[in-house]
């Protein structure tokens, strides 16, 4: 008899699925985990000890306070593992009319984020990008952009108030600060990628930490815009749950 694959057994426990569920969403920590799904920490953690054990979870410290740790899915692991199979991970969802990505200088990662939702949603997503303490845009955000066709050179940095004057239907931060510290208060869905700022790096090290960055927000992009049903040419008249 033919052995199911080993991913198979692994995500047949019915807690580690509903984990790779959450996380192939948002990056979480193990208290909002334990919060969405109604288990105990103790079991929740001991089932993403498996799943980084597996490669299939990964956890960082968060950047803003260091008592706090987000796990993230492996996404081309778990897709390599899944790739025989007849069902995707992620069931189309209805997409957003407006989308507002938070970091915490609106410098590099959130301008980057906004620029590959644009691009790679041919301009059908109503994309907006703010920081809780806006700087002048990072000339390296610029630079490793134009280097794969995507051109920021009319992006303005803008303050987290004024970018909720228009309320979305979801927002995204890739900043750990501005997940802990503003978004939090805020009711509409949200989805967390846990991301370094690139440039905290090192002189020497910050163009290849930018184009990490970069990188890993398109193939992030490109999964979140895959799970979504057919996108709408302007923002959605009449929406769902919007930020208060």
């Amino acid at each position: 008899m033919t052995q199911p694959p080993a991913i198979v057994t692994l995500l047949a426990d019915d807690l580690r699925w509903q984990l790779v569920r959450e996380l192939a969403a948002s990056d979480r920590s193990v208290r909002e985990l334990t919060r969405r799904l109604g288990a105990p920490q103790s079991l929740v953690s001991y089932h993403l000890g498996v799943l980084r054990a597996a490669g299939l979870v990964r956890v960082q410290r968060s950047t803003a306070d260091g008592r706090a740790s987000y796990y993230a899915l492996h996404h081309q692991q778990l897709e390599e593992a899944l790739a025989a199979l007849p069902h995707h991970l992620q069931p189309h969802e209805p997409a957003p009319g407006r989308v507002l990505v938070v970091c915490t200088h609106n410098q590099a990662r959130s301008p980057m984020a906004e620029g590959w939702l644009r691009t790679l949603s041919h301009g059908q997503l109503h994309v907006t990008s703010a920081g809780v303490a806006p700087r002048p845009l990072h000339p390296l955000t610029l630079q490793v952009m134009a280097e794969v066709g995507v051109d920021l050179r009319d992006h303005r940095p803008r303050h987290l108030s004024a970018a909720l004057a228009e309320p979305p239907d979801l927002v995204l931060t890739v900043c750990d600060q501005a997940r802990e510290q503003c978004v939090p208060l805020l009711s509409c869905p949200q989805i967390h990628w846990s991301l370094p700022s690139p440039a905290a790096a090192p002189p020497a090290e910050q163009l290849a930490a930018f184009r990490a960055i970069r990188d890993e927000l398109r193939q992030r992009v490109e999964r979140l815009l895959g799970g979504w049903g057919p996108l709408p040419l302007v923002p959605s008249a009449e929406p769902g749950r919007r930020c208060a």
